[in-house]
């Protein structure tokens, strides 16, 4: 692969966190640059003309530049109000000055502001882009999802979301005003054929060089190891037996930071993918082969003549299935881009972020951490996503001495050699940071949980029984630990919402999942385990439903903090459901519950024999579930029974039922994105599928 010219802006503007006293903008460039931001209160006059009225905000900009490589410069950019607060209720437009050297742009001589521009991000007749900072006592529209695979099957339905905001951008009352990205952003473990040796390449320009790997683990520095991990379809030895990782699709798995950053700037620019296809760093199947940069594990000798043949065939069908998949991304990429220009969003990752598997276990975390390769790979995803995603969320949480101890480290990084102390303080501090979590300033609030970093391992060995043969496991994991309930609990209360008001919860994977394939993974597969099958990491058994104590200390958890109602947003699942609940616990105390959930934006799972035999499950399991409530008791020893009764003591009863999402469907399978509409006496659940 040969050098790629990168182009200024490697990604963004991207609007994070908004509250009336403070706004976040990010961006990453590939050079230094200063960054001054301009707002404009907008009165549209009318949609069919040009005749807006932009009035000049008076601000003050701060710019906070971390530079994580020779070309990644990471920007939050910060507008506070000169005086007063900013307008609610309103479109705020914003522009952008940069000044290099002795060049100076915007937004504008970027192409960003042209209509007539494939670069550009705004809508209809305004001349910037623009967000809406909502008012506590007025509709909010909420877009959430999650799991988007840049070469999963479909369309990328996260292109909806800007589509509804096209259709709305003048109405302040339907317009949607943010946008929940629930996990799963970016899939650093299941990573395209056609794409991961431009990801190196992409990696090493922003960079500077490449990780001194061989220094955690003498074995990469030397063949086949170090040829391997340069190869498509290279990494799946390492991945699993030096790192410890368990993925299933560990052959092109992200390891290097540069990696890491490279994957989310090709998640958000298409003008990267453009560079790449113009200086032809995209080969094709037959010239990656010429080039010896495919790699088999059957090697065209006499030997293995057979094997090669069949692995060939195999691995040129991948790839070209990938590359269309790649090519329908391609297509909407562009709206993407003005999608995260023009609403605040946050985010929060999930396991494909990091690894699959991420934390599964005790025992999952403990071999990983020590890994030394294992605990690298697993860090550099913690501070990739702090840079492009966790960074502006919550910016007041990461204060001057995380900051300080990221760009020494970064520092170290980019000249290509290496500081001890300087790794280990940016290894702990990842490893160890516990403020993941966060509060949003919507309204209502919303509190996004760290279901991976923080969870709890329930230690002792609980019975599996398969026919007449009984075994030991490890439990499944609580999913938030006391620490994470008291640090989250904490936050909430500082961040002025009020009790027996409307409070949302983004949970990675539901909390309310579908009963349906949960109690069939449950009941038919986890008891594989007995006979040797490892359907822990097969399958995921992490629902908050497969620990019932888990279960009852979320219900407990937010039932003390007095939500009325409580919304539940996630993802994950890679389908999209909707559950009404009613908790009565035994003090009498009652917490009203809407669960939704979408996924995926762009990986539909449920295909092959396993999605005809969930989807026949589900088929034959769910009329009876269409119009009826369920019922459910827990008991003091986390027993869960499907039962209404009056038998004490318990912990807590719950009333459900499982809402239509469109016509006589309870769940949705295909590509999807949700938008949630809150009043303060209506919420109303869409879900979108089709890109039109």
């Amino acid at each position: 692969m040969g050098t790629l010219e990168l182009p200024f802006v490697l990604a963004g503007p991207i609007v994070r966190r908004v509250e009336r006293n403070q706004c976040y903008i990010w961006m990453a460039t590939s050079r230094k640059t200063e960054i001054i931001a301009s707002f404009y209160l907008i009165d549209p006059q009318n949609r069919s003309t040009s005749t807006n009225d932009y009035q000049p905000l008076l601000t003050e900009t701060e710019t906070t530049t971390i530079r994580a490589g020779k070309q990644l410069f990471v920007h939050l950019i910060k507008v506070t109000p000169s005086v007063g607060t900013f307008p609610t209720e309103t479109l705020i437009g914003y522009n952008l000055q940069f000044a290099r050297n002795k060049q100076k742009d915007d937004l504008g001589s970027l192409h960003y502001l042209s209509s007539d521009h494939s670069n550009c991000i705004v809508y209809g007749n305004l001349k910037y882009p623009s967000f809406i900072i909502k008012r506590g006592n007025s509709q909010s529209n909420i877009l959430y999802g999650s799991c988007r695979k840049l070469h999963g099957e479909g369309q990328d339905t996260m292109a909806l979301a800007d589509r509804i905001i096209e259709k709305e951008y003048l109405n302040i009352a339907s317009r949607p005003d943010a946008l929940f990205l629930m996990g799963d952003q970016i899939y650093a473990d299941d990573v395209a054929d056609p794409i991961i040796l431009a990801i190196s390449t992409i990696s090493q320009e922003l960079i500077g060089s490449q990780e001194p790997l061989s220094q955690l683990d003498a074995r990469l520095g030397q063949n086949p190891y170090s040829h391997r991990l340069s190869q498509i379809n290279g990494r799946q030895f390492v991945i699993e037996t030096i790192a410890q990782f368990t993925t299933s699709q560990s052959q092109n798995h992200l390891i290097e930071l540069g990696e890491f950053a490279a994957m989310y700037l090709l998640s958000w620019n298409p003008d990267l993918w453009t560079a790449l296809q113009t200086q032809e760093l995209l080969p094709s199947f037959e010239e990656a082969e010429e080039d010896c940069q495919m790699h088999f594990t059957f090697p065209n000798t006499d030997p293995y003549k057979k094997e090669h043949k069949i692995e060939r065939k195999k691995l040129y069908d991948r790839y070209h299935t990938q590359q269309e998949a790649l090519i329908t991304l391609q297509e909407t990429l562009s709206y993407v881009r003005r999608l995260l220009a023009n609403i605040p969003t946050y985010m929060i990752f999930d396991d494909h972020d990091i690894t699959d598997d991420w934390n599964l276990s005790a025992e999952w975390k403990s071999n990983v951490q020590n890994s030394p390769i294992g605990k690298h790979i697993v860090a550099n995803g913690l501070c990739a996503y702090w840079l492009f995603q966790g960074w502006g969320n919550e910016p007041d949480t990461y204060d001057n001495a995380f900051k300080e101890k990221m760009s020494s480290y970064f520092n170290v990084l980019r000249k290509g050699c290496t500081h001890r102390n300087s790794y280990e303080q940016w290894l702990e501090l990842l490893w160890n940071f516990q403020e993941w979590q966060f509060v949003a300033p919507t309204h209502p609030k919303a509190v996004f949980l760290d279901t991976r970093t923080m969870r709890d391992y329930d230690l002792d060995p609980k019975p599996i029984k398969f026919g007449h043969i009984i075994k030991e496991s490890e439990g499944c994991p609580q999913l938030l630990n006391q620490t994470g309930w008291s640090l989250i609990t904490s936050k909430l209360r500082t961040s002025g919402w009020k009790k027996n008001s409307p409070l949302i919860v983004v949970s990675a994977t539901p909390v309310y999942g579908m009963g349906l394939i949960e109690s069939v993974l449950h009941d038919f597969v986890y008891p594989f385990q007995v006979i040797g099958v490892d359907v822990q990491t097969s399958f995921d058994f992490e629902a908050w439903k497969y620990n019932s104590k888990g279960f009852t200390e979320f219900l407990t958890q937010t039932a003390n903090w007095k939500p009325s109602p409580l919304i539940i947003l996630s993802g994950d699942v890679h389908y999209a459901s909707a559950v009404k609940s009613t908790v009565t616990f035994a003090n009498e105390q009652q917490l009203p519950i809407y669960q939704f959930t979408s996924s995926p934006f762009k990986n539909m799972s449920f295909s092959g024999i396993w999605g005809l035999l969930m989807k026949m499950v589900i088929s034959i399991n769910s009329y009876s579930r269409k119009r009826n409530d369920i019922h459910r008791t827990c008991f003091p020893d986390f027993l869960i029974t499907h039962t209404d009764t009056d038998e004490t003591p318990f912990l807590w009863k719950d009333q459900l039922r499982y809402q239509f999402i469109e016509k006589n469907s309870i769940i949705e399978t295909t590509n999807n994105l949700g938008l949630v509409s809150i009043t303060n006496d209506s919420i109303q659940n869409h879900l979108y599928k089709k890109i039109t």
